[in-house]
């Protein structure tokens, strides 16, 4: 079964400096049948204006993935940790027993577009940690390239549930994707567009396969997806 969650039935906050589409409840957008898909809780599609951010905030029991599509984005958190994330990088945040961090627009010139990403731990009460590894385009042209995983295998970032989130770029390239028995599938559209099991979805698109035993995703023009395979 392939349910599509099409781009504009997400949340929408639009505060000015920040332009916001929540996939999933969020804040002020709360809906009981959208309230994540197995342990994915968030998607949010971020774009931040220029000299402007999140300040200081606290975040607790939860794995944060920032997902960077255009522009920087400047990171500080309460573990000493002073970053920026661009396109190709990936930063994974395990709150734990708790975090305060900020993120603001790192340029002066352009807006910062990006994916952030909530997937609940596999249990409360961890250690906090941070992560950022680099993923290039080559290693995602035409094939899904794993950028985390519960074990950090093929140099992916290490989360602390049981998904394999993969990303991919796709021209007119043909992926297919076997799902393990007793495993589920969201799959994001970033950018582009993509036929998924032979049914079209565009950028901010998702889609939730379940009892499926494959995913098969073409790529209609140049498009970035984002795979998780879910327990």
């Amino acid at each position: 079964m392939l349910r599509i969650r099409k781009s504009f039935e997400r949340g929408h906050a639009d505060h000015g400096w920040l332009n916001s589409y929540h996939t999933f409840s969020f804040a002020n957008y709360y809906d009981p049948r959208q309230m994540g898909f197995r342990a994915l809780r968030v998607i949010n599609e971020d774009r931040v204006q220029k000299g402007s951010g999140f300040p200081t905030h606290p975040h607790q029991n939860m794995e944060i993935i920032s997902y960077v599509l255009e522009g920087a984005l400047e990171h500080k958190d309460s573990m000493g940790n002073g970053t920026v994330i661009r396109p190709g990088e990936v930063q994974r945040m395990s709150a734990g027993t708790g975090i305060t961090h900020s993120e603001f627009n790192h340029s002066k010139d352009e807006l910062v577009h990006f994916l952030q990403i909530w997937i609940e731990p596999e249990k409360d009460g961890l250690v906090p940690g941070y992560e950022q590894k680099f993923f290039a385009d080559e290693e995602k042209k035409g094939g899904l390239r794993l950028v985390a995983s519960r074990d950090g295998r093929e140099g992916s970032v290490t989360i602390h549930q049981d998904v394999n989130l993969y990303a991919a770029l796709l021209g007119g390239d043909e992926i297919a994707y076997t799902i393990p028995p007793g495993r589920h599938v969201w799959l994001q559209v970033a950018r582009g567009k993509v036929l998924v099991n032979g049914q079209k979805l565009a950028e901010g698109d998702g889609a939730a396969i379940s009892d499926e035993d494959q995913v098969v995703m073409t790529g209609e023009e140049d498009a970035e997806i984002l795979l998780f395979d879910l327990a």
